[in-house]
């Protein structure tokens, strides 16, 4: 998956979602670890998008156990649909009780395999101050293809805060994807790809949203048309 351009990525635990995302969507979201049987889903996977394999840590969010998550998202690597995969940064410095060396091996796997890591941050509970948010954003576009912060903003300032450090990362070359959850940040879905924001990720149908904030998907395709963002 090449991230030169904005990706709009349609989160969804269930790949029967394809269909419904392909007017609006660049790629699915699949989000391993809300699904059954997410290996026998892809298996039998027939859509026509690319997907963005995401096996999200309890402790970043998500529900999959540590036991054995690389390992899957390893296996989810092997499927010529699967084109990138979701690694949260923390993996690759041993940070979340995970071995640094299986982080490291997942993201040479892949990137042996032609498959971009998007090197993944999740703040729930605010936005760190614009130096160490830049700093973040940087390490995280250093880990993998792609770096990831989504931040939680309590006010317009913690928006406009990621959206600088947005704007810098992109210009030193970075290659980020930023979005601030919560309601004061919502606006930020559509806008930072505008600052050079790579991917944007939205539900199918908003009941499904998979973070807070999110627009649907038919919605965040309009804005982020709309406004330009590459």
């Amino acid at each position: 998956m090449e991230f030169d351009s904005f990706v709009l990525a349609a989160s969804t635990a269930d790949l029967d979602d394809e269909a419904a995302a392909r007017d609006d969507a660049d790629a699915v979201e699949f989000r391993m670890d809300l699904a059954d049987d997410p290996l026998a889903a892809l298996d039998d996977y027939d859509g026509t998008l690319p997907l963005l394999a995401t096996n999200r840590a309890t402790w970043e969010g998500g529900e999959a156990d540590d036991e054995g998550r690389l390992a899957v998202l390893a296996e989810a690597v092997d499927h010529d649909a699967v084109e990138a995969v979701d690694v949260e940064a923390a993996c690759f410095e041993g940070r979340g009780g995970v071995d640094a060396a299986e982080a490291d091996a997942l993201r040479e796997h892949a990137r042996e395999s032609g498959v971009a890591v998007v090197a993944s941050v999740h703040d729930f509970e605010g936005t760190a101050r614009p130096d160490a948010l830049r700093e973040q954003l940087s390490a995280a576009c250093d880990a993998g293809d792609v770096g990831k912060l989504a931040t939680t903003a309590t006010d317009r300032g913690d928006a406009l805060a990621l959206l600088q450090a947005t704007y810098a990362v992109a210009a030193d070359g970075g290659t980020p994807a930023t979005m601030a959850m919560g309601e004061p940040g919502r606006h930020t879905r559509a806008v930072a790809p505008v600052y050079g924001s790579r991917i944007g990720y939205a539900p199918v149908d908003p009941a499904d949203a998979t973070a807070p904030g999110q627009y649907d998907l038919g919605t965040l395709r309009t804005l982020v048309d709309l406004l330009g963002g590459d």
